[in-house]
């Protein structure tokens, strides 16, 4: 990852890379479980939820923390929210049962964008206070997709039902009735965890020790992590073609 000069935190490309690796992983196991009915009992269990959710945390706290390192913010939120409307396209084509409407790709591009308007009162804030507030928020609506407030099983109060409906609520965060999406990562409460990675990088990039420590090469990894956007948009048609080839009766 590239600042807006020559030097580069590799270590960042390779974190990206290792938590890719760890996505095509997932996706192939539920490949598997989901599609050719592979009895792997814990994947649909908390082993497999945990597993599913680092995966998601780390790339969108990644993705936060990044946001200054890149030159250009508008080109590259406009490059992955195009992403994310081709997996929308493809999914409703080909895979209708297993469509993909604001999935992760949709939400990161979204994120970046809205932060170009923002930054300049984010800058304001304090790394720390800015945070802190983020986990906080994240905390507190990181159930609403489910209608409430609190988060995992911790209950905080019901959302009226009024915010519940239209396609615009539902990528906000509120999904309307009957709403299905194979991936569904809505605008809140996720851009607080983004906001997380984006104070961190405040917080810990102004400390050389923490800028010497990223430049660290992981080398294949970091290969893979640089590539992540083009991996991440071939992975699934090559893992099902490899599963067809394998299971072909």
């Amino acid at each position: 990852m590239e600042t807006g000069g020559k030097e580069r935190y590799h270590l960042l490309d390779g974190l990206r890379g290792l938590t890719l690796i760890s996505m095509i992983c997932y996706h192939g196991m539920f490949d598997l479980v989901e599609l050719y009915g592979a009895p792997v009992w814990w994947f649909w269990k908390l082993p497999g939820y945990v597993w599913q959710q680092s995966i998601c945390w780390t790339f969108i706290l990644l993705s936060g923390f990044c946001w200054k390192l890149g030159r250009n913010p508008l080109k590259r939120g406009m490059i992955i929210s195009t992403c994310g409307i081709l997996i929308t396209l493809v999914t409703y084509c080909f895979l209708p049962e297993e469509r993909i409407l604001c999935g992760i790709l949709t939400f990161t591009g979204a994120a970046v964008l809205s932060l170009i308007p923002l930054s300049g009162l984010l800058e304001k804030i304090p790394a720390q206070a800015g945070l802190f507030g983020s986990a906080f928020l994240f905390f507190l609506t990181r159930n609403i997709n489910s209608g409430c407030l609190g988060f995992e099983s911790l209950f905080l109060g019901s959302v009226p039902k009024v915010f519940y409906q239209g396609i615009f609520m539902t990528a906000l965060g509120f999904p309307e009735p009957g709403f299905f999406s194979g991936d569904y990562f809505s605008y809140f409460p996720w851009i607080f965890l983004y906001l997380c990675g984006y104070f961190l990088y405040e917080l810990l990039m102004k400390r050389e020790p923490v800028q010497k420590f990223l430049q660290s090469r992981t080398y294949v990894l970091d290969w893979i992590g640089r590539k992540s956007l083009i991996l991440y948009m071939l992975h699934q048609p090559v893992l099902l073609l490899v599963l067809e080839c394998v299971f072909v009766d």
